[in-house]
């Protein structure tokens, strides 16, 4: 196949929009089946935003959020969403959890992040983030109370929810799998840098390049790789960022201090069965920082980590990098 029909091909076979105030990238292996595909992605990408939003004051996680102290039904997708966020907050040990709903509002993100004062460029500190926050809780996700057979919740008084560590890729995830029922081929989904795939992946497999933003363009320094099935996710403290009280914030919280992470990584890819399992690494090595290493070397999970200074290391047999930058951001290549 020439060049020419493959980017042919790669344009009647992806699909690219706006959504959960990020990019979305629908793939699918048959032409034909894009536009079903694209419904059903929407359907589903909608249905996550009215359960689990935290800027939507007619959402569902907004509601359960006023009525914390109090017993809540509320409905098979959220509480699936919740359930999700602390299975998240037992992998990590509480390095990611669902209760820093408070802790993000204090570091002056409390609506959608593309609504934020613009960050600013800041002087050099052994600790950026020492002081700013002043926040000290411990953390208030084990007393999530969740009844399966009701889906009954209850969150207790002084804690308020935030769903965003886990259900962008939770989205992903049922995205990719309603794209793939309804076309019947293999299809990929990738919201913002979260990827997940379903059904038969192309020849070669999901060529995926990763880098720190993915709305980059193919000039972008980072590194292509290709998986079949399951799910890479992204991760990094230099994109989504803002300005809040005199300082640069970005959206990976500490939960030992409320604060913006101080870590040692720039930029963490994580490759796993599913993209929110992908995710869930990704958080939690950003804020476990050296130690992340070890962590994902135990849990057997391929991941690519990269320093501020853009020095990588590699993990449980993530490709090497390569010489040169490879086309395309943190998204699918053809």
């Amino acid at each position: 196949m020439t060049a020419v029909a493959r980017r042919s091909l790669h344009t009647r076979c992806c699909a690219s929009w706006e959504a959960l105030g990020t990019n979305v990238v629908l793939r699918t292996v048959d032409p034909t089946a894009l536009q079903p595909a694209r419904r059903a992605v929407e359907s589903e990408l909608e249905a996550i935003d009215r359960a689990c939003s935290r800027f939507r004051s007619d959402s569902e996680l907004s509601q359960l959020n006023d009525r914390a102290g109090r017993a809540t039904q509320v409905s098979m997708l959220l509480f699936e969403a919740l359930a999700l966020a602390l299975d998240a907050a037992r992998m990590t040990d509480g390095d990611v959890h669902p209760a820093l709903g408070i802790a993000l509002e204090r570091a002056g993100y409390d609506r959608d992040w593309q609504l934020l004062p613009p960050a600013g460029e800041e002087p050099a500190t052994a600790d950026p983030w020492r002081g700013v926050l002043k926040l000290r809780r411990r953390s208030g996700w084990r007393s999530i109370w969740l009844e399966r057979p009701t889906r009954t919740v209850r969150v207790p008084r002084g804690v308020r929810l935030d769903l965003g560590a886990t259900a962008k890729a939770l989205a992903a995830d049922r995205s990719a799998a309603a794209a793939h029922m309804v076309s019947g081929c293999g299809a990929l989904v990738s919201l913002g840098g979260d990827i997940a795939t379903a059904g038969p992946a192309p020849d070669g497999g999901w060529r995926i390049h990763v880098t720190d933003d993915h709305r980059s363009d193919a000039s972008a320094p980072g590194q292509t790789v290709s998986i079949r099935s399951g799910g890479l996710a992204t991760s990094s403290t230099t994109v989504r960022r803002w300005r809040h009280e005199g300082r640069t914030m970005h959206h990976i919280l500490d939960p030992a201090t409320g604060a913006p992470a101080n870590t040692c990584w720039r930029t963490v890819s994580v490759a796993a069965e599913s993209c929110a399992h992908a995710n869930i690494a990704c958080t939690a090595s950003l804020v476990r920082g050296r130690a992340a290493l070890a962590w994902l070397r135990e849990l057997d999970l391929p991941a690519r980590l990269q320093e501020p200074d853009g020095a990588v290391t590699t993990v449980r047999g993530w490709p090497a990098q390569q010489a040169a930058p490879c086309a395309s951001a943190a998204a699918v290549t053809p």
